[in-house]
């Protein structure tokens, strides 16, 4: 099992940044965050495997940026430029059976509660 804790999210106005931090409890392979807004699908933002290969929606590319210390087992997404459409719940997710990445949330087997983050025009 892997145990995946969020934290980081908040409110801001549009233009500015947050940064998610996800801690994971065990090993993982990939690891990735996904949104949902309300009344809207869950939606891939960005992964990235063990090695730092990335994947991005179009939506957020060139303005947020995944990371991953794999020293500290910690997933991280840096949000800047910030649009009240990115106003959602965001979702660490973890799969540890795939050495590659993809931002399908059919592809994550573990879960963590969501962080919002809402975005003010």
């Amino acid at each position: 099992q892997v145990q995946l804790v969020e934290s980081g999210g908040g409110s801001v106005q549009a233009g500015g940044s947050l940064r998610l931090s996800c801690a994971a409890s065990g090993y993982t392979l990939c690891m990735g965050w996904f949104r949902q807004a309300p009344g809207k699908e869950r939606e891939g933002v960005a992964s990235i495997t063990n090695a730092g290969t990335t994947i991005y929606a179009d939506s957020v590319r060139g303005r947020f940026t995944i990371s991953k210390d794999n020293t500290k087992n910690t997933l991280y997404l840096q949000m800047n430029s910030l649009k009240p459409e990115d106003t959602a719940m965001y979702y660490c997710a973890a799969d540890r059976a795939n050495s590659w990445c993809s931002i399908g949330s059919g592809f994550f087997s573990y879960w963590g509660q969501g962080t919002q983050v809402t975005v003010s025009s």
